[in-house]
């Protein structure tokens, strides 16, 4: 019995730990990004000035346990854990002009990060798109370039992640995500939606139907739609 309350109580220590790790994780994440990300544009310069900040928090992300089961610790981790990596990556070859100016930024480059050694492109592809069916990733997702969405000025955590994707997906949408052109009837759309078509279609949807369920004003009648080059420079204040 009292070898049964021991491990009861190691459990409940562990799990503590854990819980306090992920905690602070966010909370510095956020206070980090609110410091050096600004209408969507990130402060490389300064970063790389002085990472301390950054590499600590990404130490801390070393050594953190996270399980899709908790689906909202799970994704809030990964989507800052992959916006703060393409910063890291970023300044470890600063100044750069685009990611891909760095070969295997997203497939060779790996990051220490809750247990794993692990590429940009493992987290965004094995982790949540392969693990999760939604495309609002693609909005929150931010590899370091114009062409992305907008990096926002806080962390992803867990109680406001849905609302969070909602808002960048119809920021996203409603914005320069995509170009209408109403006389024509033809609209032009980021090179996300081309290169990742199934994430945008299924369920008797197309492309138009899932820009119509996050645009304000619903693009009605026929559209001939077509993608507009990717902007790989990099997202810089």
């Amino acid at each position: 019995m009292k070898s049964n309350i021991l491990f009861i109580t190691f459990l409940t220590v562990v799990v503590s730990v854990k819980a306090q790790d992920l905690n602070t994780f966010f909370n510095k994440a956020d206070i980090f990004l609110k410091a050096n990300v600004a209408n969507g544009r990130v402060a490389y310069g300064n970063i790389a000035k002085d990472p301390s900040k950054l590499n600590e928090i990404l130490k801390i992300a070393e050594g953190i346990s996270v399980s899709k089961s908790d689906a909202e610790n799970y994704q809030a981790f990964w989507i800052n854990a992959y916006n703060l990596s393409v910063i890291k990556g970023l300044i470890d070859n600063y100044p750069i002009n685009s990611p891909l100016d760095k070969t295997g930024f997203f497939d060779k480059t790996t990051y220490s990060l809750a247990g794993k050694d692990i590429t940009l492109n493992d987290i965004e592809h094995k982790l949540l798109r392969a693990q999760f069916n939604d495309a609002r990733f693609h909005f929150v997702l931010v590899c370091g370039a114009i062409g992305c969405p907008p990096l926002i000025s806080e962390a992803y955590l867990p109680n406001n992640l849905e609302q969070q994707l909602d808002s960048q997906t119809k920021k996203a949408i409603n914005g320069n995500f995509i170009q209408v052109n109403t006389k024509k009837n033809r609209v032009q759309v980021s090179q996300i939606m081309e290169w990742y078509k199934d994430d945008f279609i299924g369920n008797g949807m197309d492309e138009i139907d899932f820009i119509n369920k996050h645009r304000s004003e619903k693009l009605e009648g026929k559209w001939k739609l077509s993608y507009f080059p990717y902007n790989w420079t990099i997202n810089k204040q």
